[in-house]
């Protein structure tokens, strides 16, 4: 089954879903594409200054994302999206540009900043995100998963900690019947 997510590297939330997503592939057998999803166009460029510098960083990976999707290079952008999230999540450190560039280093590209400060492939990300927008909104952010099979996509599962084998595939199991019901919309709890 093919699993289509979209994500904004600077959201710790997304990179968490993103590693339940990764352990579940194997055992369901999902092949895993990997689409940017950009928290700055959501906001409209709106972002509070002490974010600022994580958003432009952002931006930036998410060009390398949409055009390592458009040389057929997804296993890179899977790559290029862990060593980002254990360069910043794992590591506890906030994204900016030059982690951005030793994960892309670190993903096989060779020179990261050709593409990097090419606002050319702005247009690539600004289409990945209302594809997601549009199959899972409105009052959505990031990350918008969408199945092989259903009609649209969600926002989420938003999950607060990666959770354990047996945990994740339940989860899965649970998600897949409400992604592909028509009628289904929300399912939410506060975080505590």
């Amino acid at each position: 089954m093919e699993v289509t997510y979209f994500f904004d590297p600077a959201c710790p939330f997304t990179w968490r879903t993103s590693r339940w997503l990764v352990a579940v592939a194997p055992e369901r057998d999902l092949t895993l594409r990997w689409r940017a999803f950009s928290l700055s166009i959501l906001n409209g460029g709106d972002i509070p200054e002490q974010y600022r510098a994580m958003a432009a960083a952002s931006n930036k990976a998410l060009r390398l994302v949409e055009a390592l999707r458009a040389d057929h290079r997804n296993d890179d952008v899977a790559t290029f999206y862990t060593e980002i999230g254990t360069r910043t999540f794992e590591a506890g450190a906030p994204l900016s540009d030059d982690i951005v560039v030793q994960a892309a280093k670190a993903a096989g590209v060779a020179d990261p900043g050709a593409v990097l400060e090419d606002a050319s492939w702005d247009e690539a990300v600004r289409e990945s995100h209302e594809l997601a927008f549009g199959s899972a909104g409105p009052d959505i952010g990031s990350p918008v998963l969408l199945i092989e099979g259903a009609a649209r996509g969600v926002h989420g599962p938003v999950i607060g900690d990666v959770p354990g084998r047996e945990e994740a595939l339940s989860i899965w199991d649970a998600v897949v019947p409400l992604v592909r019901s028509d009628t289904f919309f929300t399912l939410k709890r506060g975080r505590s």
